[in-house]
């Protein structure tokens, strides 16, 4: 082989080596790229995950969840058995319509701060409610008739001084003055009954309420060893600590708010969860009338069939009662009657019984005539041997005869 022949194998070779490494390169980029993008795709799933997790973290809740309750206690609603209690703040409307611009950035600047300094979740509801003056009326009718009583007294108080003549014209005047007052106070409640009966007769008077809702989960407390009543204490204190904040902050924007006692929050789920007929039938009727749960106050089946059986058992047992008084007065009577047709036996036979104890005092001759005495009265006027030869002396002419 000649030198051309060998460098040209050589160069095949160089070639060929670069051929591969060439083809190895390649392969690494593409492995590095494929590598790349899976790593990639791995970050935005992660990503998705803990946005799908900070969402799910930060969900808005039902504010209607508030009203599924076990029971009410401590100016508490408690839920889920204990786990979860619930506290509510009623706040007082503002007009933001009416405010100036600087009073309208203070509340804005207020609300912010509210916002900023919570540090658990709440929920604010509104319940709208018709305006129920009935008791309203009843307490200005009690009002009005006590002035209208001190001015009749004022009426016949001055006319008496008029009368009299014994008052000055400067007393009379002063008696005057104050009768005009008091019928001018009289006149006055009387025009706030007529409208105040007027506005209650149109039921599109409504009134807004609103509530901070603060709820706390025992979860809060961690891994715990108390018992419920520690746990309910525990969640009241918590709740109260709340609750006095946001009335704080509230209070920066103008607006007066409270705490809901016990028998308030009754009311507010009462009105929630009847709502037309608490327009009619409030919840202080409803207590009158005896109900004692909010959801139903239908009594159980078995209790009225329990009633039904009582009754029918008593009107059984008083039919009974005059059945059998009945009889035992219709027994007397008969004894009565009896005793009074065996009247004139009795009474003979009882003097004769006296007659022959006392035979010995008044003699056996005299004893003896007084019992035929009584056996002749008894028989009608006829004795003992008398019947029988009566008897005798009709046989004997029905013989004689025949």
């Amino acid at each position: 082989m000649d030198s051309i022949e060998i460098l040209t194998i050589i160069l095949m070779i160089i070639l060929a080596i670069m051929v591969t490494l060439l083809i190895v390169l390649g392969l690494v980029y593409f492995n590095s790229k494929r590598q790349q993008k899976e790593d990639k795709k791995e970050k935005k799933v992660e990503e998705g995950n803990k946005k799908v997790k900070k969402f799910k973290e930060y969900k808005t809740e039902s504010i209607m969840d508030f009203m599924e309750f076990d029971t009410i206690i401590d100016n508490m609603i408690s839920q889920k058995n204990g786990m979860r209690y619930i506290m509510v703040v009623e706040c007082q409307g503002i007009n933001y319509d009416l405010m100036s611009e600087e009073e309208k950035n203070s509340v804005e600047e207020g609300f912010v701060q509210f916002l900023n300094t919570l540090r658990h979740p709440v929920q604010i509801y509104t319940q709208t409610r018709t305006i129920n003056l009935e008791s309203s009326l009843i307490t200005y009718r009690e009002k009005v008739k006590e002035l209208k009583e001190v001015l009749e007294k004022q009426e016949e108080q001055y006319k008496q001084m008029k009368k009299s003549e014994k008052y000055s014209e400067q007393d009379l005047n002063q008696a005057y003055f104050e009768l005009t007052k008091q019928k001018n106070l009289y006149e006055y409640g009387r025009d706030i009954i007529f409208n105040t009966e007027k506005m209650s007769s149109n039921k599109n008077v409504l009134n807004k309420k609103y509530y901070v809702v603060i709820p706390y989960f025992i979860e809060e407390l961690g891994e715990n060893k108390f018992d419920k009543e520690e746990q309910r204490n525990m969640a009241f204190s918590e709740l109260y600590t709340r609750a006095q904040s946001v009335i704080r902050t509230l209070g920066v924007c103008g607006i007066n708010a409270r705490i809901l006692s016990s028998n308030e929050l009754v009311e507010l789920l009462y009105v929630a969860y009847n709502r037309d007929e608490a327009e009619i039938y409030g919840l202080d009727k409803a207590l009158k009338a005896g109900y004692d749960e909010l959801y139903s106050t239908a009594p159980d089946v078995l209790d009225k069939q329990i009633k039904v059986l009582d009754k029918e058992i008593e009107n059984e047992a008083l039919e009974m009662a005059r059945e059998k008084v009945q009889e035992a007065k219709s027994e007397k009577q008969k004894a009565l009657e009896q005793k009074k047709e065996n009247k004139r036996d009795l009474i003979d036979e009882l003097a004769k019984l006296i007659i022959e104890e006392n035979a010995n005092i008044i003699g056996e001759d005299i004893a003896e005539e007084a019992v035929k005495k009584v056996e002749k009265n008894k028989k009608g006027g006829e004795t003992k041997d008398e019947v029988k030869e009566k008897t005798k002396t009709r046989r004997t002419r029905k013989t004689k005869t025949a």
